[in-house]
């Protein structure tokens, strides 16, 4: 037997118990059991989260499926994408999926209106008469420290009348032009500490700084009011932070904290030239402290001292934001979204936080002290023992290989996908491409961004999905029109059905990209066979031009489809006999099977991922796969879930994608399987 079959005993006890599921049992009853255990299994935000799921699995009575388990799953509110040139700069990071904070609360029920934790079997809070709030997990871990809140001005410039306006826009282009120049020594600092795709979030922000529709929105207040340039940059600020926050996904919301943070920039420099300067201390403490404050801009997060600050916890903020990306970079804990429970009042407070469940417990006792502590232990040793998977193949104990591939958006992710020891990319989400240009991107803009992703993978599989524009991702040039339910309307591979010059424009990026490397083409929300045919006649139209042209492509590029409607699924044995791969799209497979809109918070808790409807279409799935001599993978959130990995084994996936930091963590589960 190999190394990689002698599991640590600690991370295999873990692993074992995260399942929830005897495997003895019948495959109907374990899917009962999944059923009832949904939210328990659903984490996996990072490598940390065996252990939670181990903890969370030791409360859960296997024998008892009734037992009702809830989780949080806070959702936006919807809005319309602005068509400012800032919302396409502000995309251009981090991108939707990449970095979830679903979080299972096992054996918790949530109480909305008093914003608590309630437990239902064995208590994370064993004194009951402790103060503890609830918010939106963001980074998972357990610190400890008495809560510091930020020192910071919160009030708006005040406003001033201006008889000179030219002087004052001056003014005002100075000290963009000085926040401009920071902001390349913040990259810089941020590239040293965090790495490239970490740093990128401070070129965003200068190329907010020159973005015409929020410059020209300062000016113009400046020279139409007559008001000094601190003034209108606060009141420009709030203005676009206000349209962000109101837009119809969770990660476009994320950028009003880009925009908070800019403009703080701005009106800290222009303060600086007056000759006054507000309190800007981060932290007033020379002893281990929870930061507390109404949200973190970016700059904040990554400057703060590790040494003294411990954990995270914000009234406001989203989980998509570059603060949370940056907490989870720098292994700090974080809850946020608090809202009013987070009072001054709390200030100097012992307090723990649990990342992954979301919790903050005040004044704890010894006895929750010692159970945190224990907690914290097991995470840390877990971690570190998931490094010795590292450079390991992934297989299981009966030696069959599994290809574990990581899900990325953008090339800024590609370090992500080399440090988290992924065997390929098993989903390269091109719509971001779109989604970060004010007009449809060219032929040689995409075939660069493939070109680089392809060489950067040194021949590893790279699986790019086309155009996935639509429902919560939409880009105004599209002029795509109002739908009451966009989720199935005008959206994905119907757009690039109908409009043939922008498909063919990124099938012809996508096969010239493939002559350096090994690329695979995927498309999404296939239902019927005739979508596949037309895919497949296009694709060789734009190869018949291509060689026309005496430019070179591979003549290996695997084609394949997702498998993420009930129709795709139920047909997918005559599916097969067309393409060379399925994808399964589990978040867009659950919610067309149950019917249940998962951006509608309202519906949230009928979103059931274990329903045995999904499960039976995803077996069906690798069946017909099988059947036909083709792969078939998965990608949607369920291949992240190590709770739910064995069952994937089970059915006979050939290949799972998840989020980089999901990688160690899946493989170690795999290792321990038959």
């Amino acid at each position: 037997m190999s190394d990689q079959n002698h599991t640590d005993p600690l991370l295999e006890e873990a692993l074992a118990s995260s399942s929830l599921i005897d495997t003895n049992k019948s495959v109907e009853q374990k899917l009962q059991v999944a059923e009832a255990a949904a939210a328990a299994a659903v984490a996996a935000a990072d490598a940390a989260n065996i252990a939670a799921a181990a903890a969370a699995a030791l409360t859960q009575d296997t024998n008892n499926p009734e037992g009702e388990i809830k989780s949080t799953n806070p959702i936006a509110n919807k809005g319309n994408l602005p068509s400012s040139s800032i919302a396409a700069s502000a995309s251009l990071k981090h991108h939707d999926d990449d970095l979830s904070s679903d979080v299972a609360t096992s054996g918790l029920s949530y109480d909305k209106e008093e914003s608590i934790l309630v437990a239902k079997s064995e208590p994370l809070v064993p004194n009951k008469e402790l103060l503890s709030i609830s918010g939106t997990p963001a980074s998972r871990g357990i610190a400890v420290g008495r809560i510091s809140f930020l020192q910071r001005h919160a009030q708006l410039a005040s406003r001033q009348n201006i008889e000179d306006v030219e002087s004052e826009v001056k003014r005002f282009e100075n000290a963009r032009n000085e926040a401009i120049a920071q902001l390349g020594s913040l990259y810089e600092v941020t590239v040293e500490r965090l790495g490239e795709q970490n740093a990128v979030v401070f070129q965003i922000h200068q190329m907010m700084l020159d973005d015409p529709d929020y410059v020209d929105a300062i000016e113009q207040t400046i020279r139409e009011e007559k008001v000094n340039a601190e003034y209108a940059v606060d009141v420009t600020g709030q203005k676009f932070a206000e349209m962000f926050s109101q837009m119809d996904n969770d990660y476009m919301q994320g950028r009003a904290a880009d925009v908070i943070d800019v403009s703080r920039r701005l009106s800290d420099i222009l303060n600086e030239d007056t000759g006054f300067k507000k309190p800007h201390q981060l932290v007033n403490s020379h002893e281990p402290i929870i930061l507390a404050t109404d949200d973190l801009a970016p700059s904040e997060t990554v400057q703060l001292d590790q040494n003294l600050v411990r954990g995270i916890i914000t009234s406001e903020g989203s989980a998509r934001s570059h603060t949370v990306i940056f907490a989870r970079t720098l292994g700090l804990p974080a809850v946020i979204s608090i809202g009013n429970k987070l009072t001054e009042d709390l200030e100097g407070k012992m307090a723990i936080i649990d990342g992954g469940a979301g919790l903050v417990i005040i004044d704890p006792d010894e006895k929750t002290l010692s159970i945190y502590a224990d907690r914290k232990r097991t995470e840390d040793a877990l971690r570190a023992r998931l490094e010795q998977f590292r450079g390991k193949e992934t297989k299981t104990l009966s030696g069959r290989k599994i290809s574990l591939y990581a899900n990325i958006g953008a090339v800024s992710d590609l370090d992500l996908v080399k440090s988290s020891d992924a065997e390929g990319i098993g989903l390269f989400r091109s719509e971001y491409i779109y989604l970060s240009s004010n007009d449809y991107p060219t032929e040689d803009t995409q075939f660069n961004i493939y070109k680089e992703t392809l060489l950067a993978m040194e021949g590893k599989k790279v699986v790019i999905r086309t155009l996935d524009i639509g429902a919560d991702k939409t880009a105004d040039y599209f002029m795509l029109k109002h739908e009451e339910n966009p989720a199935m309307g005008m959206r994905a591979i119907r757009i690039c059905l109908t409009n043939h010059e922008v498909f063919k424009t990124q099938l012809r990026a996508l096969y010239r990209a493939s002559h350096y490397g090994q690329l695979a083409i995927m498309f999404p929300m296939i239902s019927s066979v005739e979508e596949v045919k037309e895919c497949l006649r296009i694709c060789e139209e734009v190869k018949q031009e291509l060689t026309k042209e005496g430019k070179p492509y591979s003549d290996k590029v695997e084609l394949g489809i997702m498998i993420e409607t009930p129709a795709s699924a139920m047909i997918s044995d005559l599916l097969a006999e067309h393409v060379d791969f399925f994808s399964i799209g589990t978040n867009d497979l659950t919610q067309f099977t149950l019917a249940v809109d998962r951006q509608n918070a309202e519906v949230g808790r009928f979103l059931n991922p274990y329903h045995r409807a999904v499960i039976r279409l995803i077996e069906l799935t690798v069946k017909n796969a099988h059947a036909k001599g083709i792969w078939v993978g998965v990608c949607g959130e369920l291949a992240a879930d190590e709770g739910f990995t064995h069952e994937l084994v089970r059915m006979g996936v050939d290949e799972i994608s998840v989020v980089p930091s999901s990688v160690l963590m899946i493989r170690a589960r795999i290792s321990t399987l038959g």
